[in-house]
């Protein structure tokens, strides 16, 4: 599953407004609920916020519907991020939603992932001519036809890799596409032969209704009729007892307490339970059972006591006005933790800067700029946007620095990596990402 993050500030646009007839679109949805209800609307706001913004939802999107709900930006921020069907960043002209859950899984997917990965790159960007983008997603409901992928709003179902490339080929091509099963199946039948519920007395009614034969036959029906006659006159002469506490909770007295002792004219306690509580080599809770001698003094109770605590952990050695140390290992990934490690450190340099700092200069403060070319070898740039998490208006600052290949990427060294990742203004995205690694994985296919 990807990330569920917004697009980078660089794609963000300013500002979101509907449309005049979205807007009156959305106050209709938003009257169909009572008042102090209106937040209920939230959901078809959103996506009628990203059809208008052709298939992918902004933070300005999020916040304006989140607006004139009377929402906090938080609350819509998190149903958008929740659900799949919200894109986040941009997507292609066709959004492939592939199924990875497990009746997907185990009929094929994963052979349709990899299959896409090789011809669109990484899930979650755009291929270069702007036509596709995926993302695997949770189960869509076609389990009985798996595998299968929602592209747009429409569900394509039975898929190989084949089948879904030439799908792909004929949508790039503007030719029509059929909709469903891409094997023939009608609905959800079962492939093959049918083998099962063939009897046909499961359909004529004759086995449901076959109880009914028991009083077709007089005769069956007159013993029915004296069993019952039968039953209610040895009602009447042999009743059953009441039982009126059934049911209850009944109060009895309890044995030999303290309180029972006294009405019937007896001391409270026991003489011999008397005798064992005053007997300090006694137990109480059981006769005849010794115990250790009882230390009066409290010191020896606590060195005596000393050696149990001690089995049961000792006592910190840490000074109560001093912070816990972290613990030596997280459930975090080795990318996450680098990433964490390089925004605290930038965030520390970037301090010392003043507000009114270049993008430049906050960049040169904290690492090295990568060289740049002046142009792309051969005049022909690497598709950057196949490294996830390089859209369009990232990819064109990359090539404003020169950058214009996935090898040059993938040569990035730590302060190379620091200095991208402040100028365009979300260090440790470059790690969390791996963009490294993806350029020498493509940097790798593209020499074969």
């Amino acid at each position: 599953m990807a990330n569920r993050r917004l697009a980078p500030a660089a794609e963000q646009p300013e500002s979101f407004a509907f449309t005049p007839d979205n807007a009156e679109w959305a106050q209709g949805q938003i009257a169909k609920y009572p008042e102090g209800r209106q937040a209920s609307a939230v959901i078809p706001l959103l996506w009628k916020a990203q059809e208008q913004n052709g298939g992918w939802l902004p933070r300005a999107a999020i916040e304006a519907v989140a607006d004139q709900l009377g929402m906090p930006h938080i609350r819509v921020l998190e149903v958008a991020t929740f659900y799949t069907m919200f894109a986040l960043e941009p997507v292609g002209r066709y959004w492939i939603q592939v199924c990875g859950t497990v009746p997907c899984d185990s009929c094929g997917s994963r052979e349709l992932k990899a299959m896409l990965h090789e011809r669109l790159g990484p899930p979650g960007h755009v291929s270069p001519d702007g036509t596709f983008s995926w993302l695997e997603v949770e189960c869509l409901g076609a389990c009985c036809n798996a595998p299968m992928a929602q592209i747009n709003h429409d569900y394509f179902e039975d898929l190989t890799p084949e089948s879904l490339g030439r799908l792909m080929d004929d949508l790039a091509a503007g030719r029509p596409v059929k909709v469903g099963s891409q094997t023939g199946r009608t609905s959800s039948e079962p492939q093959g032969a049918v083998n099962t519920l063939q009897d046909p007395s499961l359909f004529d009614g004759s086995r449901i209704g076959a109880w009914r034969k028991r009083f077709e036959n007089g005769g069956e029906g007159e013993a029915a009729n004296d069993e019952a006659a039968s039953s209610e006159q040895r009602a009447a002469s042999d009743p059953k007892p009441a039982r009126p506490d059934a049911g209850r909770a009944v109060e009895r007295p309890v044995t030999d307490a303290p309180a029972q002792r006294v009405a019937e004219g007896e001391t409270p306690v026991k003489p011999e339970d008397r005798a064992d509580a005053a007997d300090g080599g006694r137990s109480t809770a059981q006769h005849g059972e010794a115990r250790p001698t009882v230390r009066d003094e409290p010191s020896e109770r606590v060195a005596a006591d000393e050696p149990a605590a001690a089995e049961a952990g000792a006592q910190s050695a840490l000074k109560r006005d001093e912070p816990p140390p972290q613990p030596a290992a997280s459930g975090a990934s080795e990318g996450e933790i680098a990433a964490e490690a390089e925004e605290s450190r930038i965030e520390a340099k970037l301090a010392e800067l003043p507000k009114d700092a270049s993008p430049e200069q906050k960049a040169d403060a904290v690492g090295t700029r990568p060289t740049g070319l002046d142009a792309a070898r051969a005049g022909q740039p690497d598709a950057l946007t196949r490294i996830k998490g390089i859209g369009p208006g990232n990819e064109r600052r990359l090539h404003a620095l020169g950058i214009y290949h996935f090898d040059q990427i993938a040569a990035w060294t730590r302060d190379e990596i620091a200095w991208v990742g402040t100028y365009l203004a979300f260090p440790g995205r470059i790690d969390r990402e791996d963009w490294v690694g993806q350029a020498r994985a493509l940097t790798k296919s593209l020499s074969r």
